[in-house]
């Protein structure tokens, strides 16, 4: 992913927006990025795999709440301890 400034965004738009349909332009701003600009083809891409949905406790379909329910929380994975500390 190529980093530029604001400034540099203003001063090459068109250079940029090119740049952008091969690959993410990070823009920063103050030294914190602040936007990343990306081909509409590779933002579709993103959109079609971000399934998730909010909802309501009383919108849940019955087989999650049943789950929720149970407090069922997986497998025991104690091979894993040592990363919470």
């Amino acid at each position: 992913m190529v980093k530029i400034t604001a400034a540099q965004l203003q001063s090459d738009f068109d250079h940029y927006r090119d740049l952008a349909q091969h690959q993410p332009v990070s823009v920063t701003e103050n030294g914190e990025e602040s936007l990343v600009i990306l081909s509409a083809d590779e933002y579709r891409r993103l959109k079609y795999f971000d399934n998730r949905q909010a909802l309501y406790p009383w919108e849940l379909p019955d087989d999650v709440i049943e789950v929720l329910d149970k407090g069922y929380q997986g497998e025991a994975t104690p091979h894993l301890d040592h990363l919470m500390k």
